[in-house]
């Protein structure tokens, strides 16, 4: 329901290559860390979003989306459920086309409010397994 195959494409394919991870750093464990591996693979430039603003995959790192000096196309999410709704608006606010929630990152009244915004989005997926799929 909240990740329909239309939408991941037209996320994946059509929405533009710029994508802010917020929860990226330069922790190596962390599952953001191999997502935003895999989405550079696929010509993604990966913007990382996290409170140290630090450089990963040789891309600066920004502290908030607020900071971001430039469009964003698609902000994917790597925080709590329940940290994850305050994201989704702040996505919203800078002019993201897409919002992504990752794979156990759920928030229904985020979900609501997001599309009702206007942006596209998904949630409970991952673009790390869902882009291979696309073929």
């Amino acid at each position: 329901m909240y990740g329909d195959p239309a939408t991941i494409r037209k996320i994946l394919t059509e929405l533009g290559d710029t994508w802010a991870v917020v929860g990226l750093s330069t922790s190596r464990s962390r599952a953001a860390y191999g997502v935003a591996e895999v989405l550079q693979r696929y010509g993604k430039r990966v913007v990382p979003v996290h409170p140290k603003a630090e450089t990963v995959h040789g891309e600066p790192g920004y502290a908030s989306l607020s900071d971001i000096p430039f469009p964003v196309d698609v902000v994917d999410v790597f925080v709590n459920s329940d940290l994850a709704g305050p994201v989704a608006d702040e996505a919203v606010r800078i002019g993201a086309k897409a919002v992504w929630f990752q794979l156990g990152v759920i928030d229904e009244e985020a979900y609501d409010r997001t599309r009702a915004a206007g942006p596209d989005m998904v949630m409970n997926r991952c673009p790390a397994i869902e882009i291979p799929r696309l073929g």
